[in-house]
């Protein structure tokens, strides 16, 4: 299990949060708002305000303990580059952090940002999942019930037919698709082979797709 520190709780932020928790992380989430930490403290681990511009606060919460952070404040770009640059520097070793625009970004990367992620590309769902394993490439929501994930193979599933390993009665959910390089089987049948490097496009319930999830972080 890791430790995840998500600071600024708006609608991304609080998404990510609260996705990375059910996934049965510890996730402190940080915001300067009272109101906003009040409506996510029973979502996450910890939630705490503080201004995430303070390297003292930020010091005495343990932030160095954290083994990702996500940085996920809203417009202010200056306390958005202040708050990744001081987790960086107290020592987390992976930080993604959020930008409004080209520019944005590229100041995050040159101050030692990770990852960059635009809201309007990247839901906060999408990231999490992303996060918790390199095996999840992509997540897409479909609605409230009902997601899209792209995955590596299972290393159990490499060689064996779609009918050997049968996830329609094993899980509940269907490969609607296998990608072989930059070649794309849009209909795979039983008897379709996987391959180590594969990408299995995954259609079902988000309960049933979580059953894979759960196999792929153990």
């Amino acid at each position: 299990m890791k430790q995840y520190v998500v600071i600024g709780c708006g609608r991304f932020g609080s998404s990510v949060a609260r996705t990375l928790y059910k996934m049965g992380h510890d996730v402190l989430a940080i915001d300067s708002n009272e109101e906003i930490i009040q409506h996510v403290s029973d979502e996450v681990t910890h939630a705490v305000q503080a201004d995430a511009t303070d390297e003292n606060s930020l010091k005495s919460l343990g932030i160095r303990n954290f083994d990702v952070a996500i940085i996920t404040i809203g417009s202010d770009i200056q306390a958005s580059i202040m708050a990744t640059l001081i987790v960086k520097e107290l020592g987390i070793k992976y930080v993604v952090a959020k930008a409004n625009n080209e520019i944005h970004a590229k100041l995050l990367f040159k101050i030692g940002a990770d990852r960059v992620v635009f809201p309007e590309r990247d839901m906060g769902m999408r990231v999490a999942h992303n996060l918790v394993s390199s095996n999840i490439l992509d997540y897409i929501e479909l609605a409230p019930d009902y997601s899209i994930m792209e995955i590596a193979p299972l290393d159990d599933w490499v060689g064996k037919t779609l009918l050997e390993i049968d996830v329609r009665s094993k899980y509940g959910v269907n490969i609607m698709a296998i990608k072989h390089g930059y070649e794309m089987n849009v209909s795979p049948i039983a008897m379709d082979r996987i391959g180590k490097d594969d990408i299995l496009v995954v259609i079902g319930h988000n309960k049933d797709l979580e059953k894979i999830e759960k196999q792929v972080w153990s």
